[in-house]
């Protein structure tokens, strides 16, 4: 009996960390960071990667941790941070990514200081990329997340070239709309020290907060993308992109 019970306790532990995913793991100028191992204790890990606890989504718009997923704490003395040039090329990879509906986002954030010690949920973030609906209708087409499987469940994103230099939080984001008007998110964020000789910073309209930049009452948001089939246009949640 013991044996069985301990099966079942390891098959459903596999079902939970195939279930969705994240970001695993990142490429930099050639150099590969690994991200935080979900499932496992923050103690003795060293990573870029803030902390996510588990492959399942977000479901909740308004939810306290939508920043940097669950919990998206700091890892203290085993937090890193990437050294980035401004204009440089980041890939994230993520498991075998199984959804293919819906946008891809990805968000920067100043930390005014040290990452390490940063709330994400203080932070102001500006997006930088996103690529939703790329052809064919909202019911029927090609999305942005079937891109990202295509590449082999990755997705490059250049930092803008005129960034400020300084600390800042990088935040990809999959949001899968693949179950009628029950939204997914799954962010995920990792910590970068930008350099370079830019100036550029955004401001207004531009910058906004999670919790705080998406409603389920948004277009993108609480959608069901079967009953639309004769749309070939979606919205993607957030601000517009900051080319910098």
């Amino acid at each position: 009996m013991f044996a069985t019970a301990t099966l079942t306790a390891l098959a459903l532990a596999a079902g939970q960390a195939v279930a969705h995913g994240g970001v695993l793991s990142y490429q930099i100028n050639g150099q590969t960071y690994q991200g935080f191992k979900a499932y496992n204790t923050p103690a003795g890990q060293t990573s870029i990667q803030r902390e996510w606890d588990t492959y399942n989504p977000i479901t909740d718009p308004t939810d306290a941790h939508l920043a940097c997923n669950t919990n998206g704490a700091s890892l203290g003395s085993g937090q890193q941070s990437a050294t980035v040039a401004a204009g440089s090329k980041v890939t994230a990879f993520w498991n075998d990514w199984p959804h293919a509906i819906g946008p891809v986002m990805i968000y920067m954030a100043n930390c005014n200081g040290a990452c390490t010690t940063a709330d994400p949920a203080s932070l102001s973030w500006f997006k930088i990329e996103h690529s939703g609906l790329l052809s064919g209708s909202v019911a029927n087409g090609t999305w942005a997340q079937g891109q990202l499987i295509d590449d082999g469940s990755s997705w490059t994103t250049t930092i803008p070239a005129s960034l400020k230099p300084g600390e800042y939080l990088l935040r990809h984001e999959l949001l899968a709309i693949h179950t009628s008007d029950q939204p997914q998110f799954y962010p995920e964020c990792a910590q970068l020290k930008i350099t370079g000789s830019g100036s550029a910073q955004p401001s207004g309209s531009y910058l906004v907060k999670f919790p705080g930049a998406y409603k389920m009452s948004d277009p993108g948001v609480g959608i069901d993308v079967y009953s639309q089939t004769n749309v070939y246009t979606y919205t993607i949640p957030g601000p517009a992109v900051w080319q910098g």
